[in-house]
């Protein structure tokens, strides 16, 4: 078994163990991540998990620090999100400029299919245009009296009505390859215009986010160990209460339906990933961004979805979070710029945002948009 396996079953049993500790009153516990176990506390308080209980309790200056570290959490969150938001509008500006540059490709090949056909036809057309020249200058009536044999003349005269037909059929052909060029010439400069304009779309996402996860990580670096690791408490704090609220509201209950095939394969390629760092823009192999994941886990499954979280969200089908299955899609936050995968057991696989890596969290510990299922 590899070892985002062991991950993702340790994390379910833990999930899972958190179900039934739900039902004992006045026991809390805190948020699991890798190596480390929640202690539980009779009081309802998470031993350790911020230093807010018993004298810190009490302290003003202790309850001033944990303010202060909950309003740099919330500045942190906030610029994370941003950066989020355009990442997906740098990916969605990416994925349009393939699709434009593959159009372009495609009319620069009718222009040169187009133009070698409109050459094909002036030489037909040169052609008999020479002939009807051989033919002579003279009216129908005067070649059928020097004529020696009229019949013969008749039937030549006939055949050359017929040429005539042809060469007007030949001319007709060359102005609607003509037309036909002219149009893909305008439609490759559309192509080349919008083509310009996600190129600026895409510069402009990115200086955002750079700004952003650079505004994060100086704030970050001001930080002392112990405010760090404060700060570490407090973020786990913070998604357990929302996974414990989640829980504790009995959905779990409800989700029970079964994987699919290709859900399965989509699931299996997910957790292999945990551990690989979150780089933004990225599809893998050696790191994603949150959209990266889950659209490359279900391309590996033989399902094509659409590259950001938001178009993810607009275009696959919706199902109700009590019929939500491990493969399915959870969208997160109202403007859907965050996505993961369930994969049983009130789990998810993500890939959380810069600075951290692919891992496995609670399903309910951020807000949820909805639900998308890719093979409906």
């Amino acid at each position: 078994m590899g070892s985002g396996k062991r991950s993702l079953t340790t994390a379910a049993m833990v999930l899972a163990c958190a179900c039934a500790v739900l039902s004992a009153p006045g026991v809390a516990y805190a948020s699991p991540t890798p190596g480390s176990t929640p202690t539980p506390s009779p009081s309802g308080s998470t031993a350790g998990a911020g230093g807010t209980g018993g004298a810190a309790a009490q302290d003003p200056q202790a309850v001033r620090k944990k303010k202060d570290l909950q309003a740099i959490r919330k500045k942190l969150d906030d610029l994370y999100h941003d950066a989020a938001v355009a990442t997906d509008a740098y990916n969605a500006a990416e994925e349009k400029a393939r699709r434009q540059s593959a159009q372009i490709v495609d009319l620069a090949q009718e222009i040169v299919k187009g133009q070698e056909k409109l050459d094909r036809l002036k030489d037909l057309a040169g052609a008999a245009a020479r002939a009807q020249y051989r033919g002579g200058g003279l009216p129908p009536e005067a070649q059928l009296w020097l004529s020696r044999n009229p019949q013969e003349y008749l039937d030549g005269a006939g055949r050359v009505r017929q040429g005539e037909h042809a060469t007007k059929g030949l001319l007709d052909e060359m102005a609607r390859t003509q037309q036909d060029l002219e149009q893909y010439a305008k439609d490759a400069s559309a192509q080349w215009q919008k083509l310009e304009a996600n190129r600026e779309a895409k510069a402009e996402a990115q200086k955002e986010i750079t700004k952003r996860i650079a505004a994060a990580e100086k704030l970050e670096s001001q930080l002392e160990k112990e405010e760090k690791e404060r700060l570490a408490k407090l973020e786990e704090e913070a998604a357990y209460k929302a996974q414990t609220a989640w829980l504790s509201s009995g959905v779990l209950a409800e989700i029970g339906a079964k994987a699919s095939a290709r859900g399965k394969r989509a699931v299996e390629y997910a957790t292999d990933q945990i551990g690989k760092p979150y780089v933004w823009g990225a599809e893998g192999p050696k790191s994603y961004d949150c959209s990266g994941l889950t659209s490359q886990a279900w391309l590996s499954a033989g399902v094509g979805i659409p590259r950001t979280s938001q178009e993810q969200w607009k275009q696959l089908p919706h199902v109700d979070v009590k019929d939500m299955r491990p493969g399915d899609l959870i969208i997160y936050f109202d403007d859907a710029s965050h996505v993961a995968m369930y994969i049983g057991d009130g789990a998810i696989v993500h890939a959380p945002r810069p600075g951290r890596t692919v891992t496995v969290a609670g399903a309910g510990s951020m807000p949820i948009l909805g639900v998308v299922r890719p093979d409906a």
